[in-house]
Order: C-alpha cells, then structure tokens, then sequence
C-alpha cells in the first residue's frame, strides 16, 4: 500500500489506505477516540474505536498534538448530521485499523491551528520548522513556489535561458554595502556577495545569449525593514537589441497573466498599466512610488503603475552648498543609459542635474516591486558615467575594468528588469511584511534566531583565514 495525500481520499470512499501526518487534534468521546490528521494537502477526521484493535486503541489515546504517525484505515462517509462543510475533506471519515507512532513531540511552542498574527516573531523565528506548520504560511510558500513556476514557464516560451550567476564575486561600489567573504587561499583578498546579478548579466549579454533570465538570491548589508531583508529573491531578466517598450511590454504582460491565472479573484485597476514620470509623482504624490489606487480598502484591488524618466544624477548631501565643487551620485546604478536625446550631455558631462535616463520602475499599491532601464553598450558611455561621480581612470579600470573590456568586445544594446520576488508575493496575499512569505527570514533586525547567526567562529578559523578581530568602540 502506498502514501495516500490527504487531500486524494475523498476519491476513495469504501477503500482502504495509509495516511501519513501529523496530529492537528485529539477530541475523547466517551469509548471513541477522534484525531484530526493533518499533511502538507489538508486535514480529515480519524476515528478510533475498540473495533480498531486493542493496541491500535491504547496507542491512540496517548496521540498527542503534533506527533507524527502513520495510519491505516478504511475511508467511509461521515454520517449525515456529521458532515463539516468548512473543510474539503469533511465528508468522509477514517475509520482506523492500524496505527504507527513515528516520533512524539513536545508540547508546541505556540499553537499552529491559528493565523499566528498574535504570537510574538522572536518565538516565531526561533521555531520557524513548527511556524511554517500553519496553514496560512503553507498557502504563502505554495503560492510562492507558483508564482515562480508560472515565470519560468511564461519566460521559457518566450525563449528565455535560465543560466545562474556566481555568488562569490567581486566587490564593486553598487549602492549598498557587500557582504564580503575572506579568501583562505589568498589571504588579505575578499569575494563578494553579489547585490544583483547587475554585471553577470550584462555580460551574457556580450555572450550572445539575447534573452536571459533567473530566479537570483541577493544579497545587501543594509538596514532592514518590512518589506526588505539581507537576502533577497528577484526575477533577474536582461534581453538584446531591445529598447524601453520591449521590456516594459513583456513584464507587464507577464504580470497581467500572472495575476489572470493565479489570482483570478483579484482586479487589476487598469490595463495598460498607467505610465507617471518622475517629476509628476515627486509633485502630485510626494514620492516615486506612488500607490494610485482608487479604493485602498479594497484588499483584492491591484493599481499597477510605471514610473519612468527619472533624473540620472543627483547631488550628495551636502556637497552642493556655497562655492564647493559637486559630487555626483547615480540615482539607480550607473549602468543604465541616459534617455537617448540626453546621451550628447553625458558625454560632454554638462547639463548633469537635467539629464534623465532610461531607467523604469514598476510600482504596485505603493511598492516598488522591480526596476530597470536600457543600459550603456559602449564603454566611452560606462566610463563618462564614472567621470561625472569623480572616478579617476586607475579607479575605473580597478572596479570596473572588465565591464569596460566586455563592453569593447562587441556588446550588442540590452536591457532588463528586477522585479522582487517575495515583495510581489507579499502583496499578492495580502501579508503587512516579506517575512510572511519567506521559509527561513531573517528578523526585522537581520538575526536568525533559529540558527543563532550572525555567531562568532573559533581562534582556528580565524587564524586560518589571517583575520584578527578588533572590537569596536561603543
């Protein structure tokens, strides 16, 4: 006999089967004894009896909450009067014959039949393997592994390669801070957690892969908050001989259909998605990811929106004042390409505060759920960006030499898009934070309880690694 989902007996009424699960519940009804089995699919009735075997009925009254086991039994309607209609399973019951305890739990750190909004996140975080039990977060992670497979399908018939990109790579000033990683083999060098696949997949591009996509793990040392974490899922695409409207076309037809398909009771407020330039949202909105929704107590309402044309450049904090000289800043990261009535300006490096580029941010309900722009293909373009923020030419060559000699080898025009994975899903179940729909999160201040990190290493590992620690001043 084998495993039986849960989910699948109510096609077998009259024939026997093997259940395996753990216990959700455990109700004594005078001589019967009835548990709720649950398994990843659903949750159904099982009912003991001293019909079911004088072991086999011992055993069950000492079932407890959580306790794993597997059961044998024959699937029978549920008496009329008796059917639960709030749970797919509801008509039928287990009438059970046999009984395996596979392991015993403790008592549960919190209880896991409830949404578990009410239960403290450290204790959440710290049993998260039990925390995922509850079916709310099931729901989030299955829905989550859709929403990935329908990318991968949509972009698999759109001739998109999945290729992965390294995750030891070099350090190169991208916005936020790297997590670096020691060499052991040569010492006093670093590798780098990648923040975005940025470069790698400019590179493919030279490669003469056209059309390029994965589902990347990233990675930034910065503060968190709720919709943010150290480490990050994004839909990382890039495509060649495109311009703006090709990659905006194809992502929002990939998210109308997403939606279409895997949340049909959903609404999307506007087809096409509405477009607002930069300086219309600073002014109307206050801020450039404007949430246009016409009902935002309308929890199953979408209001997507592009938001485009923004300035390339700005001023850093405070360098702009009296007579100093101004240092330059990107606003996104510096391999986009200006809009291209701006390209004369960036080359002659004048007129740096109006030039726009080509970058686009996708925005849902008030998030930014993804951005990206056309980017520099000639490697003069690359380095004027560079000038403008102050690189001197040995510092260019040093971070970025081996872009500047892609960019030389015959790189074709290209461009891509980012949208953010677990903020996409977030807002899809309608969860306050990205933590709700990731299997292992870290806290709100970037710990994870469960594992104790970040811990410290031994004196060996170290040494090993010629790394001595120097403890800061409070």
């Amino acid at each position: 006999m084998v495993k039986t989902w849960i989910k699948d007996a109510v096609d077998k009424i009259g024939q026997e089967v093997e259940l395996f699960g753990w216990i959700d519940s455990r109700r004594d009804h005078g001589k019967l004894v009835f548990i709720d089995l649950r398994d990843r699919s659903a949750i159904c009735q099982v009912v003991f009896s001293p019909a079911s075997g004088e072991q086999v009925y011992q055993d069950a009254q000492k079932l407890r909450s959580e306790w794993v086991v597997k059961i044998s039994g024959l699937i029978k309607e549920r008496p009329q009067g008796m059917i639960n209609e709030k749970i797919p399973t509801g008509k039928i019951e287990i009438e059970a014959k046999g009984l395996t305890i596979l392991n015993e739990a403790k008592t549960p750190p919190f209880d896991v039949t409830t949404d578990g909004y009410d239960v403290g996140e450290e204790v959440r975080m710290q049993y998260r393997y039990v925390d995922i039990r509850r079916p709310r977060l099931r729901k989030n992670l299955e829905m989550r592994h859709k929403v990935i497979k329908f990318i991968r399908d949509y972009l698999d018939k759109e001739e998109f390669f999945e290729i992965e990109t390294p995750i030891l790579t070099k350090s190169t000033p991208e916005g936020a801070r790297d997590y670096l990683v020691p060499s052991r083999v040569y010492p006093g060098n670093f590798y780098a957690l990648p923040q975005s696949p940025q470069q790698y997949k400019q590179l493919l591009m030279a490669s003469g892969i056209e059309k390029y996509f994965q589902i990347a793990r990233c990675f930034r040392d910065e503060d968190t908050r709720g919709d943010r974490q150290p480490e990050f899922t994004q839909l990382d695409l890039e495509m060649s001989f495109v311009e703006r409207e090709d990659i905006m076309a194809l992502t929002e037809k990939l998210f109308i259909e997403l939606v279409e398909k895997l949340y049909p009771h959903k609404k999307i407020q506007q087809k096409p998605f509405p477009r607002i330039s930069y300086k219309e949202s600073m002014e109307k909105y206050g801020i450039d990811r404007p949430d246009i929704r016409e009902d935002k107590n309308d929890p199953n309402l979408l209001a997507f929106c592009w938001v485009i044309d923004f300035p390339f450049f700005s001023a850093e904090s405070g360098s702009a004042s009296g007579g100093e000289k101004i240092n330059w800043t990107f606003t996104h990261n510096p391999f986009s390409a200006p809009k291209p009535e701006f390209m004369d300006d960036l080359m002659n490096k004048q007129n740096i505060e109006g030039i726009l580029t080509s970058q686009y941010d996708i925005v849902l309900n008030g998030y930014e759920i993804g951005g990206g722009s056309i980017r520099n293909h000639k490697s003069e373009a690359l380095k004027k960006v560079f000038e403008i923020m102050g690189f001197e030419e040995e510092r260019i060559i040093k971070n970025f030499g081996h872009m500047i000699e892609a960019l030389d080898s015959g790189i074709p025009p290209h461009g891509g898009i980012a949208p953010g994975i677990d903020r996409i899903v977030m807002i899809l179940e309608n969860e306050p934070n990205i933590r709700e729909v990731m299997a292992f999160p870290k806290t709100g201040d970037g710990r994870d309880l469960m594992m104790h990190s970040p811990s410290s290493v031994s004196d060996g590992q170290l040494k090993e690694l010629g790394i001595q620690i120097i403890k800061k001043d409070k």
